[in-house]
């Protein structure tokens, strides 16, 4: 029986665990950020335009490096990005129009 052999996970694959603690903290930091303004009740379009660019930084990295698809195969990376830029196509198109 031949024993299994699994692939390399390395950094070079995933990145390290410094580089991954700064993001953490970075998506921790981005996250009361939102609620702050949340929380002040600040509103216009820049405001919302703020949070949209934070929240599509936060799922890109969520989606590249937490889900470990920076490196993956580019079918995966496309399908799953372009289905946040899709809701986030939705979200804004929506916006615009409520805005007129």
């Amino acid at each position: 029986m031949q024993k299994q052999t699994t692939p390399d996970h390395g950094p070079q694959t995933h990145g390290t665990p410094r580089r991954a603690t700064f993001q953490w903290i970075a998506l921790i930091l981005a996250t009361l950020a939102t609620w702050l303004v949340g929380q002040t009740g600040a509103t216009g379009t820049a405001i919302v335009g703020l949070l949209a660019v934070i929240s599509i930084w936060k799922g890109s990295v969520i989606i590249l490096d937490f889900m470990a698809l920076r490196h993956g195969p580019l079918l995966w990376r496309a399908l799953i990005l372009g289905w946040m830029a899709l809701v986030w196509a939705v979200i804004g198109i929506a916006y615009w129009k409520a805005l007129a």
